[in-house]
């Protein structure tokens, strides 16, 4: 059933869908990284990271979900569910149990890298097909490089 029609052809809503189906598991992957890291981190520097994994959710679940809008907008169903994001996500995994504050950062710097390195791939993957879906890859891009900063920063 294709509900909502595209304005944009077969080939360039393939691409587009594509991209915008892999940023939103990215993005569903990274919220629950980040909150599964939330809820285990303990050290020196507990208050400050935890408060700071915090953001990167809240950051993470409003870009998930304008992905996911635009994707319905271009007629593409958002597949969000847990099997899908399991399946399809490349941010690696996170440790069982306790983390402490620095592999607490470290493991956020090696998601945030890896979403980084993906969504810029989704930047050039639509620049032509569809440059209103660039636009967003790159909106994401940019929070995503901050948090990826301020993490790196915590660890020098």
């Amino acid at each position: 059933m294709n509900v909502v029609k595209s304005p944009l052809s077969d080939s360039d809503l393939r691409t587009v869908g594509k991209a915008l189906q892999g940023a939103l598991v990215d993005l569903v992957d990274l919220s629950l990284v980040a909150k599964q890291v939330h809820w285990n981190v303990v050290g020196p520097r507990f208050r400050s990271v935890h408060l700071q994994l915090d953001e990167v959710v809240d950051s993470a679940r409003t870009h998930m979900d304008t992905v996911a809008e635009r994707a319905s907008a271009l007629g593409v169903s958002p597949d969000g569910r847990a099997a899908t994001v399991a399946a399809g996500s490349g941010l690696g995994q996170v440790s069982e149990g306790w983390i402490k504050d620095g592999d607490a950062v470290r493991t956020l710097v090696e998601a945030l890298g890896a979403a980084i390195t993906r969504m810029r791939e989704r930047v050039t993957s639509t620049a032509d097909p569809d440059p209103v879906s660039q636009d967003i890859f790159i909106q994401i891009t940019q929070d995503l490089e901050k948090h990826h900063w301020m993490f790196q920063a915590e660890n020098s």
